[in-house]
């Protein structure tokens, strides 16, 4: 592959020139989010941009995915993908083009919605991408597939594109290639192979107490007084059982309970979240919360079982270790020493499930989004945690430059490592 760094620069001569409506679609697109398997407009934003690029398009893949395809001679078929949807956040950044919008969910709850984590760069990066390397087709050759996908967030974009005949639109792919922008210094890009992301699951739980009166707690058994000992208790699963140095976090991230301060309610619902990196560790724990719960509940006399219900679940994110070290000599190449090791992230991703399905080795890589000076000083102080928001904060603003410019040359450069090849 040694004339894979020329084949890419003489990809990226264009990027510059790109910046202005790249950055035009981003800060648009910023402002106007949309929630996961209702990314109507940004979905046809997207398949409009690609069709002007000279993309076969196909679009409402399962719900809002879009897929462009563009043929380039006999060589490898390269799958990027990027993802579209936002959160139900209210924005707190500032930003002249802060997002304002407000949606009903999918549970019909009217909520504001934010690109608070960052797959408005993604879409942007990845359009950036495949502009540049349609207008420089003597550089390369083989097959480009451009994928946009919808509801990361809610972990079933990736399924929905597959159960709306995904691997049937697309030539069967080489590699696949995908991105996320993190709280890390811009220009930054970090690979690394074997388990990268962790595997997440959510689990609702419902307990069942005795309604009473405020002012009678004796007749009652008091669901909010079990939920909070649960809570307590579910602290010792990764404290006490499971091994130290294994990875394992679990979250009550809500708890809902009654509606008035003299009323004891009959039932209180938990929803836990459990992140590892091990199947036996995510076994582990499951039994452990099924355990610590039906033995609270047995031990407060609540009248009936409880309930759990599993759901949001997203795979470890495994890179291959041959296509990674492909992609990360690639980056060193390009990018010099920006490119490093990453370590891992406690964060999921569902887009291993589309590679997965279709047979192929991916590489999935972080890429920095963080003010660079900013970074820097709150490194010095120790301050990073609370000076450089994160993912999912409604003060999420990763910096537009040289975000994306480094964003848009990652995803060439990456994959002129196949498309470039003189082979």
């Amino acid at each position: 592959m040694a004339q894979e760094g020329t084949a890419a620069e003489a990809v990226l001569t264009g990027l510059a020139e790109l910046r202005e409506w790249q950055e035009g679609f981003y800060t648009n697109l910023h402002e106007h989010p949309e929630l996961g398997n209702q990314e109507v407009n940004t979905a046809a934003s997207v398949a409009e941009a690609l069709e002007g690029f000279g993309y076969e398009v196909h679009d409402k893949i399962g719900t809002t995915g879009v897929v462009g395809i563009l043929k380039n001679g006999d060589g490898p078929v390269v799958l990027m993908r990027a993802d579209m949807d936002a959160l139900p956040i209210a924005e707190a950044t500032g930003l002249p083009y802060a997002s304002t919008v407000r949606m009903n969910d999918a549970n019909g709850e009217n909520v504001p919605v934010m690109h608070a984590c960052g797959h408005d760069v993604h879409v942007s990066c990845l359009l950036g991408a495949a502009r540049l390397l349609a207008e420089k087709k003597d550089a390369w050759r083989g097959t480009y597939i451009a994928l946009f996908q919808p509801a990361e967030e809610l972990a079933d974009g990736a399924d929905v594109m597959l159960k709306g005949g995904l691997a049937d639109l697309i030539p069967h792919p080489e590699v696949a290639l995908a991105q996320h922008v993190l709280p890390l210094p811009a220009g930054h890009v970090g690979t690394r192979a074997g388990a990268f992301l962790s595997s997440g699951d959510s689990m609702r739980v419902t307990v069942w107490g005795r309604g009473s009166h405020g002012s009678m707690p004796q007749l009652s058994v008091d669901p909010v007084v079990l939920a909070a000992t649960i809570v307590l208790r579910l602290q010792g699963i990764v404290a006490r059982e499971i091994a130290p140095g294994e990875f394992a976090v679990v979250t009550v991230g809500r708890m809902v309970a009654g509606s008035k301060s003299n009323i004891i309610s009959d039932h209180a619902v938990l929803e836990l979240n459990i992140r590892t990196f091990s199947e036996t560790t995510r076994t582990t724990i499951v039994n452990a919360v099924h355990r610590i719960v039906e033995g609270e509940c047995a031990t407060s006399g609540s009248p009936q079982p409880p309930t759990f219900e599993l759901y949001d679940h997203y795979p470890v994110t495994e890179n291959d270790s041959t296509t990674t070290a492909t992609v990360a000599e690639a980056f060193s190449g390009y990018f010099g020493d920006l490119a490093f090791t990453i370590d891992r992230q406690s964060a999921s991703e569902d887009f291993s499930e589309i590679p997965d399905a279709l047979g192929v080795p991916y590489c999935y890589w972080g890429l920095g989004g963080a003010d660079p000076d900013l970074y820097a000083k709150a490194e010095a102080a120790g301050t990073v945690a609370t000076d450089i928001p994160a993912n999912h904060s409604p003060k999420f603003a990763p910096v537009i430059e040289p975000t994306l410019q480094n964003g848009t040359a990652a995803a060439v450069v990456a994959a002129m490592a196949w498309l470039g090849r003189e082979d």
